[in-house]
């Protein structure tokens, strides 16, 4: 039998994976900051995007560099956002939100890609009126049911969705609320497994076998790709 990899080669996957990580916080900090101000407080977007930062252990020093390079007090690169739309085999939806400095570049890359894996890239809107953007709060199997309800009304959120397969929680906002309601479950002791807004699809499309697989590679390659921020599909049975 062969080796695995070693230590090194390990570490250095893992921190070649965790800058791709930071770069993508980076870029939405800029933009947020950029669109909206360098206060988090009047700026639930870069509250967000902030407390996304510091969740994967970005320092404050980058983090504050980020937004001072956004709204003019350090000189740096100017990323614009840039929405693609498209289908992956099985006729599943995908939306594809990026931060580029360069449409050419960006658009080739994801055109490239969705050939690659038998998806096919689409004209705008044509995709994304099946998806609603909204806040999500998760909690694992295991929650308790009644304080995470009872809380999340408080709070404010729109719906909290149990699934009884396992028993895990969201907590759905708006985008809006999303920080405010997020503060409040963790000021009551509810702090979310996972937190974000994201696009929620408005109904799945059920994929199995081949396409699966094939959908399954084109949404990895897509989320691998440096001017790729997030990646959304519809996609249900990938495992």
């Amino acid at each position: 039998m062969g080796r695995g990899p070693s230590i090194e080669a390990r570490k250095n996957a893992s921190d070649a994976k965790r800058g791709k990580i930071f770069t993508k916080i980076i870029r939405e900090i800029g933009v947020a900051a950029r669109a909206g101000g360098g206060d988090p407080n009047n700026n639930p977007r870069l509250r967000v995007a902030m407390d996304k930062g510091l969740a994967a252990n970005m320092s404050k020093d980058v983090i504050e560099r980020a937004v001072k390079k956004a709204t003019g007090e350090l000189e740096g690169v100017v990323y614009e956002e840039v929405r693609y739309e498209g289908y992956a085999p099985g006729g599943v939806a995908v939306i594809v939100d990026c931060l580029t400095d360069n449409r050419v570049r960006t658009v080739a890359d994801v055109r490239h890609a969705f050939s690659k894996f038998g998806g096919n890239l689409g004209t705008e809107g044509s995709v994304a009126f099946m998806f609603h953007k909204t806040g999500v709060l998760s909690y694992a199997a295991g929650a308790d049911e009644d304080r995470v309800t009872e809380a999340a009304i408080e709070a404010g959120a729109d719906d909290v969705v149990v699934y009884p397969e396992d028993g895990a929680i969201d907590v759905l906002t708006s985008p809006e609320a999303f920080a405010d309601v997020r503060q409040a479950m963790e000021a009551a002791g509810l702090a979310p497994d996972l937190a974000e807004v994201t696009m929620r699809a408005d109904n799945d499309a059920e994929v199995s076998g081949e396409t699966a697989e094939q959908v399954a590679r084109l949404l990895r390659w897509l989320e691998d790709m440096d001017d790729v921020q997030n990646v959304y599909s519809n996609a249900s049975g990938l495992g």
